[in-house]
C-alpha cells in the first residue's frame, strides 16, 4: 500500500521593495489565521525602524510577527542564519494549526529555504508563492517618494543617532540603504557651513534613492531567475493599478486587483485545488 505524506502549507509573498508585500502578508494572515514570518535580510535586525521601513505595530493589527526586529544589528545575519530560524518558526506555528506566512524582498533567503536539498523543505511542505508586481517607472517613482516621507518621519536623526566613523557598513543592519549614504554628511555637518553641508545631504538623499531603485532591479532579477530558469510556480500579481489611483480609488483597486486574486490563490492552495494556482508539491 502507498502512503502519501501530509504536507503542511507554507505561502511565501515575494517582490521588490515598496510594492506593498507587507500589507498583503497582513491581509492574508487575518483572512487565513496566518502568521508572519519576515524576510527581509535588513529586517531582522533591532533597530533603524524608519530606515528599514519596518510594519509598525498599527499595520500589524494583532497578526503575529517573527524574526522582525529580533537580531542584535552588529551580527552578520546570513542565509543560513535565516533557514535555521525560519525553520522552528514555520514548525511551531504550522503545528499550532496556523498558516505560516513568510514575506520580503530578500530572494536569496527565500531560495536557500525552499532549495537546500539538505533542509528538505519541499518534501515536508507544500509552497505557494505571491509575487506582487509594479510597473518600474510607477515604482520607481513611488519609491523616490517614500524615501522623502522616510526622511520626513526622521530618518537622517535614526541614522545620526547610530553614526560611529569607525563603523564597518559591510556589516549587520549598517548595510541597509540609508545609512553608509550618509556616512559623508555625517562626518562633516558640523565642520563646513551650511551651503556645503546642505549639498552633501543633497547627494546622499539622491544615492539613496538611486541605490533604492538598483536594489528594485536586483530584487526583480532573482525573481525572474526563479521563475524562469529555475521553474518556481510563481504566481505574478499585477498592482500597479493601486500605485495609479488617488484617494478611495486606491482601496477599491487593492480590494479588486490584489486581495480577491490572492484569496483566490490561497484558498485554492489550501483547498487542494490547481484551479487558478501554482505551487509546488
Amino acid at each position: 500500500m502507498e502512503y502519501r505524506v501530509h504536507k503542511k502549507h507554507v505561502v511565501f509573498i515575494m517582490g521588490a521593495t515598496a510594492t506593498g508585500k507587507s500589507r498583503l502578508s497582513v491581509d492574508i494572515a487575518t483572512k487565513y489565521s496566518g502568521e508572519i514570518i519576515n524576510c527581509d535580510k535588513m529586517q531582522v535586525y533591532k533597530g533603524l525602524d524608519i530606515v528599514t521601513n519596518k510594519i509598525t505595530e498599527s499595520e500589524m493589527k494583532g497578526v503575529p510577527h517573527h524574526l522582525l526586529g529580533e537580531i542584535q544589528p552588529d551580527v552578520n545575519f546570513t542565509a543560513q542564519d535565516f533557514c535555521y530560524h525560519a525553520l522552528a518558526v514555520i514548525r511551531k506555528v504550522a503545528r499550532s494549526g496556523r498558516l505560516p506566512v513568510i514575506v520580503g524582498g530578500s530572494n536569496s533567503f527565500i531560495e536557500a529555504l525552499v532549495d537546500d536539498p539538505i533542509l528538505g523543505f519541499q518534501s515536508k511542505y507544500e509552497c505557494c508563492f505571491l509575487w506582487l508586481d509594479v510597473s518600474l517607472p510607477i515604482l520607481y517613482s513611488y519609491a523616490e517618494r517614500r524615501v522623502d516621507q522616510m526622511l520626513d518621519s526622521g530618518l537622517l536623526n535614526e541614522v545620526r543617532n547610530i553614526f560611529d566613523p569607525k563603523a564597518d557598513y559591510t556589516r549587520g543592519i549598517r548595510k541597509s540603504i540609508g545609512v553608509p549614504e550618509l556616512d559623508e554628511y555625517l562626518r562633516v555637518e558640523t565642520k563646513v557651513d551650511h551651503k556645503t553641508a546642505q549639498r552633501l545631504l543633497d547627494a546622499a538623499i539622491s544615492n539613496i534613492k538611486s541605490n533604492t531603485c538598483k536594489l528594485i532591479v536586483s530584487q526583480l532579477l532573482k525573481i525572474y531567475r526563479l521563475k524562469k530558469e529555475l521553474g518556481w510556480p510563481i504566481n505574478r500579481i499585477d498592482a500597479t493599478i493601486v500605485f495609479e489611483k488617488q484617494g478611495n480609488e486606491v482601496e477599491d483597486a487593492w480590494e479588486d486587483y490584489v486581495l480577491q486574486p490572492c484569496f483566490k490563490i490561497v484558498g485554492n492552495f489550501l483547498n487542494g485545488s490547481k484551479k487558478f494556482v501554482q505551487y509546488i508539491y
